[in-house]
């Protein structure tokens, strides 16, 4: 029977990661399961804690959002450790590209008898920030400036964090001249985002690159053109169903590492955790993590 260590992050989603490690633990226990619960005091923390329990071969479960899943998920990558994922933050981005069912029993009976699935993770590099791996996207540009508004925003949680943050960084947007250099192959343009997608899903569900896949071994780069901003709404709107991709200020390429600089100092994000400023390289580690899925 499998041995789990829960690295939950007691923030997430207003301390929502506790009670969603509480709707599951008694059923894994109930199967005959380990399990051990260890709380996070930040994100070094947490990988100090996943990488302990793999070392002990047990499986980690990260509790929470994107950010501890990102967070756990890159400090076990390369490591032969198995991951499982309870989700219990704002977006829960990369259970959804998984398709992890939110129902505990489900999710319970998955992490019990899943199967360990390899799939990539994303080494991000920077002259300004420690190097680190995460397992969604990293964005640069006017989403990362909305993130950045909604991890600190107080009143407001959830989506609809995401969704005033989106409308404030929108507003005082200008718009900066980008490089992206994919594989070698390089890319201007003046613009509102460029996302290197490992999972398609980014934002609470919005459906950045449809055609991205956890394990092909490559990032789907999508770069959004400079536009009106009435007309930039229209395209966050399609953002949900992904039909975003028919407009002309939106171009999608593939490659495996992705090097992003512009003219002026844009902000950048990775798994909705990591805040930094330009430039940084994105580069895919195939298969490098085993997650119950």
């Amino acid at each position: 029977m499998r041995q789990f260590t829960a690295v939950v992050n007691p923030t997430a989603g207003g301390a929502a990661g506790a009670a969603a490690l509480l709707r599951v633990a008694p059923l894994l226990r109930a199967a005959g399961a380990g399990l051990e619960t260890e709380y996070s005091r930040s994100l070094a923390h947490a990988r100090e804690l996943a990488r302990e329990a793999g070392r002990r071969g047990r499986v980690v479960l990260a509790v929470g959002g994107d950010g501890i899943a990102g967070c756990v998920g890159g400090a076990l990558s390369g490591t032969g450790a198995l991951l499982g994922l309870v989700p219990a933050g704002r977006g829960n981005d990369f259970a959804r590209a998984l398709g992890l069912p939110a129902d505990p029993a489900a999710l319970a009976r998955l992490l019990l008898r899943g199967e360990g699935r390899p799939v990539d993770t994303v080494e991000v590099t920077s002259a300004v920030h420690d190097r680190t791996v995460v397992l969604g996207s990293v964005y640069a540009g006017v989403d990362a400036l909305a993130n950045r508004h909604a991890n600190h925003a107080r009143v407001l949680r959830g989506t609809a964090s995401y969704y005033t943050g989106a409308l404030r960084a929108i507003a005082t947007w200008r718009a900066p001249a980008y490089r992206v250099t994919v594989d070698g192959a390089e890319h201007t343009y003046r613009g509102y985002t460029v996302v290197a997608a490992n999972s398609g899903y980014y934002g609470s569900g919005r459906r950045i690159a449809p055609g991205a896949r956890v394990d092909d071994g490559l990032l789907d780069v999508v770069m959004i053109r400079d536009a009106p901003k009435r007309l930039f709404f229209a395209l966050m709107n399609e953002l949900r169903a992904g039909t975003h991709l028919h407009r002309p200020q939106v171009r999608v390429v593939r490659g495996r590492e992705i090097s992003i600089e512009a003219d002026r100092a844009v902000p950048y994000g990775a798994d909705g955790e990591v805040e930094a400023v330009l430039p940084v390289t994105a580069r895919v580690l195939p298969g490098a993590l085993r997650v119950l899925c």
